[in-house]
């Protein structure tokens, strides 16, 4: 379980989150929610110690301390919002650094099949040898994806994990996360944007606004028309899926005519 216990984060006198309380469970997918500056991103970082803040964060009865940050990182793969990299590297190594903690002058054949295949899950294999710089930036998300997932991981950290990706590339991503979540028993918290993508592929959702929670839990509990009103400060429309999860689709009301 990964605990957070009232944790704060600020930046000056601006507090973008504030007594924050929540508990993570292996084998499931938390989603934050939140309008633009809400904390989401921040809430990430400071998960992975990249940030600071004031409280606790608590993983298997180890806290995180500025001391020990290398070990407290070592289960956790983060993925951020920016994938650009100056690296002069080709793609298939970029994912092999996933793994740097186990490398040496003789990359393992193991390892490298392991690569191998998640560029294959990814159906990028035909970027391994190309330069990561040259990739385009929904290419860069996958391959920093297979990244994350080399590093096997307890925790996974990602940050809007989609946003560069074409609808199809979204989908067999984040179909990606639900198979290793599950298979593998992580704790997995991402930041999303769409709505719709994450009531499908949440277990729960965290909504944050004005450095608070203002709901949290299923999808189809927290994502309703009033509360979304409240915090995106924008009609909305709450229709259903064939598979039964919420379909949210905002709109701007018809101005009166004269």
């Amino acid at each position: 379980m990964l605990k957070l216990d009232r944790l704060t984060i600020q930046y000056g006198a601006l507090t973008v989150a504030r007594d924050i309380d929540a508990q993570f469970e292996a084998g499931n997918i938390y989603t934050i929610l939140g309008a633009n500056g809400a904390g989401k991103s921040s809430l990430l970082k400071a998960i992975f110690g990249e940030l600071a803040f004031s409280g606790t964060v608590a993983y298997q009865g180890s806290v995180q301390t500025k001391s020990q940050l290398n070990a407290w990182r070592k289960p956790i793969a983060y993925m951020p919002q920016d994938s650009h990299t100056d690296a002069e590297l080709t793609t298939l190594e970029v994912v092999i650094l996933g793994r740097m903690d186990a490398l040496s002058r003789h990359i393992s054949d193991e390892l490298l099949r392991e690569a191998v295949e998640l560029l294959a899950e990814l159906n990028i294999s035909h970027l391994a040898h190309r330069s990561i710089r040259s990739l385009s930036g929904g290419q860069r998300q996958l391959a920093m994806f297979a990244q994350a997932l080399l590093r096997r991981p307890k925790i996974l950290l990602l940050d809007e994990p989609v946003s560069a990706l074409d609808m199809a590339h979204q989908i067999n991503l984040l179909d990606k996360v639900r198979h290793y979540t599950q298979q593998h028993q992580l704790i997995c918290i991402m930041v999303l944007h769409d709505l719709s993508l994450a009531a499908q592929f949440s277990d729960e959702v965290i909504l944050l606004a004005d450095g608070d929670i203002q709901a949290q839990g299923m999808p189809k509990a927290v994502l309703q028309s009033e509360i979304l009103r409240k915090v995106y400060h924008v009609d909305i429309e709450i229709l259903t899926s064939h598979q039964g999860s919420p379909v949210i689709h905002p709109y701007r009301k018809r101005q009166a005519s004269v």
